[in-house]
């Protein structure tokens, strides 16, 4: 009985996964999630440096792809994922674009690595490799180690440097943040899901009022021009770094997790089974193929996201070709000109007042885990391995074998995964 309560549908569905909309509804119902996932997907390319056309394009041709994978049956959105933007930074800081976007790549090929082994052997080895008391505390490093970022974006006018304090700066990101918080927390129906949305327009508008936005991009910017995307041997010379792979590929095993949560929740709202069909394997493969296309053309890697499943739950519209017209706006946008241009013009204060919060929730999002995990933190073990990787991931530890002579440095996020990791695998369990 448990098992057919776990994918009971919450409510009788307006339009089911494979029901095509009407034509005069069908534009409306992907702008819904076009806007849900925008606010998100469009941060990560501003803050890591990546070309923001290439991110919309990333997202809109990789969802058609996961939906052509899954064989049209998972109605999930997949946008730029938060996990990788401290990698990438620091990556681009000390690489080449090739070896990070080579190092994007093979991430992406992790994931399906990962989907071809859950199809030949389940999942309770990932289970056990990857528990809660390891997740949790490594989704906390991924927010807290980018709140530096958020403040620093909201104070400075470089930000990078922390240098120039700027008074006017503050004041757009705190309203920013605040209306953001006050749409989240008092808004009801579709507007909850799009607080980010609504924040950046806001903080936009008032920082136009005190002279902050510099509007000539978007006067000089074509209205229909071909993206701003990366392409390998005409942009970039791909190559090969093992270090730098070595941080990329342990984040996947905590997207990964984040993914299978997510079609938990989608299984519970649609009613249907996912896991068993299409199959875990086939999901977690789609979103490892979409990564990989992403990397190729200088996009960020992608995910599920929980914003677009919060849409249907409000909506009860599941439909795919619902999901599928989402993206198909998401590509057209990356060869509007002028919309690229105003995306960029977007003042660093207002992206830093969203990302305080965006940022806060995923740690947030870290502590919630372990919480509903009921992990017992009297008992030691449990201690030491999320204390472990709470200060190897925020003090951002470096392992540097190149004294040595062996060309490999793992830092930070990634070397408090695979600590924490370890450290699950061979600290003994404690009797209860």
């Amino acid at each position: 009985m448990r098992n057919e309560e776990m994918f009971e549908r919450t409510a009788k569905p307006v339009l089911d996964v494979r029901d095509r909309p009407k034509l005069g509804q069908w534009a409306f119902l992907s702008t819904q999630h076009l806007f849900a996932m925008f606010g998100s997907t469009v941060l990560v390319p501003f803050l890591t440096g990546l070309p923001i056309s290439a991110a919309l394009l990333a997202s809109g041709i990789g969802t058609l792809l996961y939906i052509l994978i899954t064989q049209a049956k998972i109605p999930a959105y997949l946008g730029s994922s938060f996990a990788f933007i401290t990698p990438i930074i620091s990556g681009l800081h000390s690489h080449s674009l090739g070896d990070m976007l080579i190092a994007l790549f093979m991430s992406g090929l992790m994931y399906v690595i990962i989907g071809i082994a859950i199809k030949l052997s389940g999942t309770n080895w990932l289970m056990r490799l990857l528990p809660p008391v390891v997740v949790g505390p490594v989704i906390m490093v991924i927010g807290l180690s980018l709140a530096p970022t958020a403040v620093n974006m909201a104070m400075y006018e470089n930000s990078s440097d922390m240098k120039g304090y700027n008074l006017s700066y503050l004041i757009v990101a705190l309203v920013t943040l605040i209306v953001t918080v006050i749409v989240q927390g008092f808004f009801k129906g579709f507007l909850s899901l799009i607080p980010v949305l609504i924040g950046i327009i806001t903080g936009y508008v008032v920082a136009a009022f005190m002279g902050i936005v510099n509007f000539s991009t978007i006067a000089h910017a074509k209205w229909l021009q071909l993206p701003d995307i990366y392409l390998p041997f005409k942009d970039y010379q791909p190559s090969f770094h093992l270090g730098l792979i070595l941080v990329m590929v342990p984040i996947v095993f905590v997207t990964v997790s984040e993914h299978i949560g997510h079609q938990m929740v989608i299984n519970k709202i649609v009613g249907k089974n996912f896991f068993k069909d299409p199959g875990l394997d086939k999901s977690i493969i789609g979103d490892g193929v979409s990564t990989m296309v992403a990397s190729v053309i200088g996009g960020p890697p992608s995910t599920t996201y929980g914003e677009n499943i919060g849409v249907l739950a409000i909506t009860k519209i599941y439909s795919i070709y619902v999901i599928g017209g989402a993206a198909v706006i998401a590509i057209i946008l990356g060869f509007v000109g002028k919309f690229t241009a105003l995306i960029s013009s977007i003042p660093t204060p207002v992206m830093g007042g969203v990302s305080i919060l965006l940022f806060g929730i995923i740690a947030s999002s870290g502590l919630r885990m372990l919480v509903e995990s009921e992990i017992d933190f009297a008992q030691n073990r449990n201690l030491v391995i999320a204390s472990v990787i709470l200060v190897v991931g925020i003090g951002n530890l470096m392992l540097n074998l190149k004294p040595i002579g062996v060309n490999l440095q793992i830092e930070g996020m990634a070397l408090a995964a695979l600590a924490g990791i370890i450290l699950n695998l061979i600290l003994p369990k404690q009797s209860t």
